[in-house]
């Protein structure tokens, strides 16, 4: 079962005003779109309408409104200046890709020391209906600008999911995630799980992986994610670590199972002094908390064997 944020539904906008004169001007608002048979309704001195009465609103407010004192929302996201709302719209083609499952998964390899296959992370990648790539900063961008993220990011769990079946017995699969676009884990992240138990998939196999570790402001809301996910027997990572919020007490407190280094302290490393402190004091971080360390993209046998040599 699926609810308004995953769902493809119908977009339901929230627009507030911040004139002197607003409750006059949502009446006028009101009674326009009600004219032409648009859906509205006023809520604490809020519009709700769809995306047809917003764009209309839009369109008005240019003639008879100062736009730059309107603002919308759709679901529980920021408020944006009306101004933005072409960009929601430009980005409908993203519901068709999510609708259509336009999506399947690249397998990328992470070794061990000795260079056998650890796991395999499930990288997603999508197409338009022409068959062309849609690169990921692009679809994601567009989910977040259509309040389609909470879609997008289940679409990618549960594809992942899928082609973990095909991964060999005793080779984990890295499972990534945006714990921003899940706002109640027992309620957005039921699907994931289920669908693991009905392939009968261990929970050892999968790795859930905290993508943008970096980015995350709510550590509790981060934290009752990853307690989900651990109380249901399955491990988890985190990337991105050694920038944003990556502290020692913030690691302590997330016990990751395991630690992803960011490529970029990682390519060049066995040449560069100040990539190899990054690298050094990132160790001593996933030692202390029993976290395995994770070092990302590496491209060449120098940084490889730096790396080896230190423990990754």
């Amino acid at each position: 079962m699926s609810c308004n944020h995953c769902a493809i539904t119908e977009l339901t906008v929230e627009l507030t005003l911040k004139q002197q004169n607003a409750a006059e001007l949502v009446q006028i608002i009101h009674d326009f779109l009600s004219r032409h048979d648009i859906p509205v309704r006023i809520e604490n001195s809020n519009i709700f309408t769809n995306e047809n009465g917003a764009t209309s609103i839009y369109d008005f407010s240019v003639d008879h409104i100062q736009i730059d004192d309107i603002f919308f929302r759709i679901h529980d996201d920021e408020w944006r200046p009306l101004l933005e709302f072409k960009e929601v719209v430009e980005a409908q083609w993203i519901d068709k890709v999510i609708q259509k499952r336009q999506i399947h998964c690249h397998y990328q390899p992470i070794l061990n020391a000795d260079k056998s296959v650890y796991a395999y992370e499930l990288l997603a990648r999508f197409t338009d209906e022409e068959g062309s790539i849609i690169y990921p900063n692009v679809i994601f961008d567009a989910a977040r600008k259509r309040g389609r993220l909470y879609a997008l990011d289940r679409l990618c769990r549960l594809t992942a999911v899928r082609h973990a079946i095909h991964i060999p017995k005793g080779i984990k699969a890295f499972i990534n995630f945006i714990p921003t676009s899940i706002y109640s884990p027992e309620f957005c992240l039921r699907s994931t799980t289920a669908l693991a138990e009905h392939l009968a998939l261990a929970t050892e196999k999968l790795v859930f992986e905290v993508v943008e570790t970096d980015k995350v402001d709510d550590v509790n809301h981060l934290k009752t994610i990853l307690h989900y996910y651990q109380d249901r027997g399955f491990n988890y990572a985190l990337d991105d670590v050694g920038t944003g919020h990556s502290t020692i007490n913030l690691l302590a407190d997330l016990q990751p199972h395991v630690m992803k280094l960011d490529m970029k302290f990682v390519q060049g490393v066995a040449h560069n002094k100040q990539l190899q402190v990054v690298a050094e004091q990132f160790l001593q971080k996933a030692n202390e908390i029993g976290s395995i360390p994770l070092a990302e993209g590496i491209e060449t046998e120098e940084d490889f064997d730096w790396l080896k040599q230190r423990g990754y």
